[in-house]
């Protein structure tokens, strides 16, 4: 039975929507850290860092959004969410994941740490204008990449795809600008089934 650890709508929310994608059978654990469950024995067997998102497969244990979801993909998607290995489709949904992960993320994350995440005597306000900067900057690249229709592989749904909706939903709760090209694929993307089916498991089980 696979098992992912996580909170609704973080990074988890990533790994919960690929899991209904591909139409696995799973549980999910939240984790809720405010009453200790980051100390939690399980939890920590499966990420001993203590972050979210985390998964178990069997006796395989695996931590980071965007490792989890292209691993996911290429036990069980047989064929589907990834491009075949060495092509130029290929290479164009590495440069999406990279970018994503390293450079739209980023500032996000920042502004996450300085909101939320750090120890309060740590949190800067000044690194939201810096964290703006730097998003505004990635984003304006993603739009002049991203297509008018479709997902980034043209009419091929694909892991990508999952990691950049996401990233744009939680630019949308910082409430960043975000460019319109990006809104309406943000729209079109989140709009799948298997993205509500994914955040209604998350919510169900934090109740």
């Amino acid at each position: 039975m696979i098992k992912l650890f996580g909170i609704p709508r973080s990074r988890s929310l990533r790994v919960s929507w690929t899991l209904e994608e591909l139409q696995l059978d799973w549980q999910y654990r939240h984790i809720n850290f405010a009453n200790g469950d980051g100390k939690d024995a399980e939890f920590l067997a499966v990420n001993p860092c203590a972050k979210v998102p985390a998964l178990r497969d069997g006796d395989m244990c695996l931590s980071e959004s965007a490792a989890i979801v292209l691993y996911l993909a290429e036990k069980y998607g047989d064929g589907a969410l990834l491009p075949v290995p060495g092509t130029a489709e290929a290479a164009t949904h590495h440069k999406w994941v990279s970018y994503i992960i390293s450079e739209l993320e980023q500032p996000l994350w920042t502004i996450g740490k300085h909101k939320f995440a750090l120890p309060e005597a740590l949190r800067q306000q000044s690194m939201f204008a810096v964290a703006k900067w730097e998003f505004d900057k990635a984003a304006a690249i993603a739009e002049s990449w991203v297509p008018e229709s479709g997902y980034l592989l043209g009419e091929r749904f694909s892991a990508a795809d999952i990691l950049l909706a996401h990233t744009l939903l939680w630019a949308t709760r910082f409430e960043q600008d975000i460019p319109p090209k990006l809104v309406a694929y943000r729209d079109r993307v989140t709009a799948r089934p298997a993205m509500q089916r994914g955040l209604d498991k998350e919510i169900a089980a934090s109740q």
